[in-house]
């Protein structure tokens, strides 16, 4: 019987693997509900600071078209109380002296859109008005029991908002005394209502009002709010504003919102020409004392849309991480699978990775006797080439003993010649004689330990490693061992260039390079019978590079074995090996340097280029 998919399923959850799943699936829950409801609360908090500061700016805006209107009229009353016009009506009578003055407010008015100018004497009588042509006119009335005519008399300027007397219609009352302190004879009096501004307020769609001191607002967007009290008022203060603003019974009821704090500012709600709706109340502070300018900016879809976009966005990026997780438990899953696969596999490829392990040993092992075998090659190569070196050099000095004999003989000879002479001035008791021929039996024999100790470090196996070397000092070795060869054969000796050069090298070898070089030179004009042989040695700076260049005017060296000069076994000599232009070759590359025949207009030219020392 097959089984049902209900079975096969709870078959699939009660199976090991799929317990990873549930939990996967518990936890993508989970976490999907609290990233949403954190995200949503952010993006609520979020969108409600921006809906703030865009009220804070609008508030801002509102504030100074405010203040720039009222600025424009706060200079009215100034300058009318010193018009001469203005002071002499109210100093005396005259009914023409009045329609004039009350022409020129007319004026005023119409230009400064004030709602009305007039001037009040000292008893508070209107005496000229800007609407005396109008049925209510305001010349003749009596105004002394407004709090701005007694604030403009005692303290010279007094702003006042109230309801008309006469119009009913709400206004500041702007008021500047006429004359001193001490003699007071009446004051100008701005009214300006706010009609074209709150009507302004209302066409930007966010309501506006301002409030006084005590909560009440005076100028508002929306006209049913005006005189209502936005905090709660004590007995006193509500009887003292009906009195001083004769408002209305319906007047200082609470503004109708409904609010909620929300840190500095508060989210209300209230119906404006619709339905009811939320709205971010700002406010900020004017130029007026006492005066706070509010501002309701509408909040309409823009936090719930923030909201649930935030909580969208959270729910995906989980829903994404638990895909991610669940693809990655998959493939763990398979890797486990593939790793029991991959055991079995394992233990058939150790055993035969033993097997082959054992193969290699062996053949390890032939390799590792390989090279110790190679080594000891090597090292038997470098033990050849030094014993070669010190077999040259021992050669060499088989060529020269002769010359070096010579070079001893002459100072053995003439220290027996002084000895002698040193014995007949003591017989002729001439001891200051016979020290002089001392003091030179003492210089021969110093040149005579000169020329052996030359010969005994000549001779010895260098063992000194590469260092800083006078060319100059090593060339004068060089000398004292071939120099008397060079005068019995008549070579005439030319050095040239600087002594102060320093170069990388070994003195004993480079000086048995030059020394090699420079008895080739001296068979191969010797043996050419050449005329005035002259050797030539000169040592030169070249760049970062010092070159000791060994010449002579001999017969030069063959163009058809020139290339091939520096093979081992070719030489130019009919009893030479061939090895001596080798073997100075090498040891002048250990230096790191170079040994080259170079090309000139007679006899060989062989440089010796080293590196510079400094």
């Amino acid at each position: 019987m097959t089984a049902s998919p209900l079975d096969r399923l709870g078959s699939l959850v009660s199976t090991r693997s799929s317990r990873p799943w549930l939990v996967l699936l518990l936890c993508w829950l989970v976490a999907c509900g609290l990233a949403m409801t954190a995200a949503g609360e952010l993006a609520r908090r979020d969108a409600q600071a921006d809906l703030a500061r865009q009220a804070d700016a609008a508030a801002v805006l509102h504030a100074a078209v405010l203040r720039s209107e009222l600025e424009k009229h706060r200079s009215l009353p100034v300058v009318l109380s010193q018009d001469p016009e203005v002071v002499g009506l109210v100093a005396g009578p005259g009914r023409q002296a009045a329609d004039v003055v009350s022409a020129k407010l007319e004026a005023l008015a119409a230009q400064t859109r004030a709602s009305a100018i007039y001037v009040l004497d000292r008893n508070g009588v209107a005496r000229a008005a800007s609407n005396w042509r109008e049925p209510t006119s305001f010349v003749g009335s009596d105004y002394a029991f407004r709090p701005y005519f007694k604030g403009a008399m005692q303290n010279g300027a007094a702003e006042f908002f109230a309801l008309g007397t006469v119009s009913g219609r709400p206004g500041l009352y702007l008021a500047r005394r006429i004359g001193t302190a001490a003699a007071p004879i009446g004051i100008v009096v701005v009214k300006v209502e706010f009609d074209a501004l709150e009507a302004d307020w209302r066409g930007s769609g966010e309501p506006a009002y301002v409030t006084d001191s005590r909560g009440v607002v005076l100028v508002t967007s929306v006209p049913e709010w005006r005189f209502r009290r936005s905090r709660d008022l004590t007995a006193a203060e509500r009887k003292e504003i009906l009195a001083d603003q004769t408002l209305s019974g319906q007047a200082l009821a609470p503004l109708p919102f409904d609010s909620e704090a929300t840190g500095t500012h508060r989210i209300v709600r209230a119906a404006v020409g619709g339905p009811s709706a939320e709205w971010i109340l700002a406010h900020t502070g004017t130029d007026t004392p006492g005066w706070t300018l509010h501002l309701l900016d509408p909040i309409g879809g823009a936090i719930v849309a923030n909201v649930m976009s935030a909580r969208a966005v959270a729910g995906l990026l989980i829903t994404l991480l638990a895909g991610g997780a669940g693809v990655l438990l998959r493939r763990r899953q398979q890797a486990m699978a593939r790793a029991e696969t991959e055991e079995r596999a394992r233990a058939e490829l150790e055993r035969r990775i033993d097997e082959r392990t054992l193969e290699l040993r062996a053949a390890n092992g032939q390799l590792n006797r390989e090279i110790d075998e190679r080594r000891r090659a090597e090292a038997s190569r470098e033990v050849l080439r030094e014993e070669l070196v010190q077999a040259n050099k021992l050669a060499t000095l088989g060529q020269i003993a002769a010359g070096v004999a010579h070079e001893i003989n002459q100072p053995v000879a003439a220290i027996r010649t002084h000895a002698d002479t040193a014995s007949a001035y003591l017989d002729r008791d001439d001891p200051e004689s016979a020290r002089r021929s001392l003091g030179r039996v003492a210089e021969l024999t110093g040149r005579i330990g000169a020329i052996t100790d030359e010969l005994r470090a000549f001779s010895r196996k260098s063992t000194q490693g590469i260092s800083s070397v006078s060319p100059a000092a090593a060339i004068d070795g060089a000398l004292l061992l071939i120099g008397g060869r060079l005068r019995e054969g008549g070579v005439e000796l030319v050095r040239t260039g600087s002594g102060n050069l320093q170069v990388q090298a070994e003195p004993i070898r480079l000086e048995q390079v030059i020394v090699n070089l420079a008895q080739n030179a001296f068979e191969a004009m010797t043996d050419a019978g050449t005329p005035e042989p002259r050797l030539t040695i000169d040592v030169a700076r070249k760049g970062r590079r010092v070159e000791i260049v060994i010449s002579d005017n001999g017969p030069g060296v063959d163009p058809a074995i020139a290339a091939a000069l520096f093979t081992p076994f070719v030489t130019t000599k009919a009893a030479g090996l061939g090895l001596g232009l080798v073997i100075c070759r090498d040891i002048v590359a250990g230096f790191g340097g170079e040994l080259s025949l170079r090309p000139g207009k007679s006899g060989a030219r062989f440089v010796i280029a080293l590196k510079a020392a400094a």
